[in-house]
């Protein structure tokens, strides 16, 4: 206050050993000053609401290939249960940074979160599937190892603006990741299904997303042995310090078996 006082060149409190009170420059300036200061606490207390009750806005990332599985079932229930959480979505396969660009919070593979981030499990691990058309493997001879892959029609799947994912397997101790090639490349992982079902090559998916149509034989899997589990689907967020309630719902919902 004294440092005010200096600045101003005006007493703003009148002091003596027994008490302080205002004096008349000083209370004009509280009358001023009262209503600015009402509105920041009671923004404070907006503010600070939030990390109890679950309002406003949540920022999330996630790839486009992991909205079919862990976010679009829980859309109903969300907003059934926190209709005052606005969430805001981005996808984008591409690997982005949620500090530096304003994100809540992500979702993606477990294998590919920064280590120093909060993980939270939202699906069992996956399993690779390798798979091709009758078709195809009609006229092309079944890859008994993946290097055998070189010389087929591969569908390529582009992670960001120019990342394309290399296949990778496991078999043992014997780890390697094979660069394809092909005549289709695409972002989306319903057009890698749909290319191999047409014939267009093989294909690299997760197991549980072409089981039904293995099961029917309109696709046909091949190197299972080299293809082992790697980590499913987390939200992942910085740091659990201040974490809001509007985060917080989100998560349990995500991690809910419950979709209605």
């Amino acid at each position: 206050m004294r440092a005010l006082e200096e600045e101003v060149g005006v007493r703003l409190l009148a002091r003596t050993t027994r008490s302080v009170a205002l004096t008349e420059a000083g209370e004009k300036l509280l009358a001023r000053l009262k209503p600015a200061l009402t509105e920041v606490e009671e923004t404070l207390g907006q503010i600070a609401g939030q990390s109890h009750k679950p309002v406003g806005r949540v920022r999330l990332l996630i790839p486009r290939f992991a909205v079919p599985v862990v976010l679009s079932p829980k859309l109903g229930r969300l907003h059934r249960e926190f209709p005052d959480i606005v969430l805001d979505v981005i996808t984008d396969n591409s690997r982005r940074d949620l500090v530096s660009e304003g994100f809540d919070a992500g979702i993606h593979f477990g294998e590919f979160i920064e280590k120093d981030m909060i993980t939270v499990r939202l699906t069992p691990d996956h399993r690779p599937a390798i798979v091709a058309s009758p078709d195809y493997f009609k006229s092309h001879p079944k890859p008994k190892a993946p290097r055998d892959l070189l010389v087929h029609s591969c569908i390529n799947f582009r992670h960001g603006p120019a990342e394309l994912y290399r296949w990778e397997f496991e078999k043992g101790k014997k780890e390697l990741s094979v660069a394809v090639n092909g005549p289709l490349i695409v972002d989306d992982a319903e057009l890698v299904i749909q290319g191999a079902l047409q014939g267009v090559g093989i294909a690299y998916v997760a197991e549980h997303e072409v089981a039904h149509y293995l099961s029917d034989g309109r696709l046909v899997r091949v190197l299972q042995d080299w293809c082992q589990p790697f980590p499913g689907y987390f939200i992942y967020y910085p740091s659990r310090r201040q974490q809001t309630a509007a985060l917080t719902a989100l998560v349990s919902v995500l991690r809910s078996r419950d979709t209605r």
